[in-house]
């Protein structure tokens, strides 16, 4: 079953505290490290991502545009992300296909849920990118260590007879 997520970015950056004060000194840094994490989700995941950012009061902003896998929207001018999104739910759904909606507006997240799609708060978004995060450490760390490369594992089965009949034979 193919799984999509749909990011509400803005309530995210508010609702994360690491991108919450990055927001304070710089919306646009905020974006992008919103957008970076969810490329390494989607990357892991496999998941088709989708970021919606409001630009209700910014004329003519409105469109997409794609980071790697990551599918960036911006809503078009008198639209909301809250409708944006609604609409992608829409489009979305459909056999063999879920549909998550990582927000943490109530209001959004029951007109998704009416509409077919899971919800998926700002908190949860968060904790399962973290033991991503995590599994992907161990990964790397499983792979950074040395195999053992001992004798045994280089001898075929003859060689290791012979070995074998010396040491009991001292």
């Amino acid at each position: 079953m193919e799984q999509i997520l749909i990011v509400d970015g803005y309530n995210i950056i508010g609702a994360w505290p690491e991108l919450r004060k990055l927001r304070d000194t710089s919306l646009e840094e905020a974006r992008v490290k919103l957008i970076g994490m969810m490329t390494d989700y989607q990357a892991y995941k496999g998941s088709r991502v989708y970021i919606v950012f409001d630009a209700y009061k910014v004329p003519g902003l409105g469109g997409k545009e794609t980071s790697g896998a990551v599918s960036i929207r911006y809503t078009k001018e008198n639209e909301s992300a809250d409708e944006l999104v609604e609409r992608l739910v829409g489009e979305l759904s459909g056999r063999r296909k879920q549909v998550y909606v990582a927000t943490s507006d109530s209001v959004e997240q029951h007109v998704s849920f009416g509409k077919g799609a899971l919800r998926l708060s700002a908190r949860e978004l968060a904790i399962e990118i973290e033991i991503i995060r995590k599994e992907i450490r161990t990964q790397i760390s499983a792979k950074d260590k040395p195999m053992r490369n001992s004798l045994d594992n280089a001898l075929n089965k003859d060689i290791k007879l012979i070995f074998e009949r010396w040491r009991r034979e001292k």
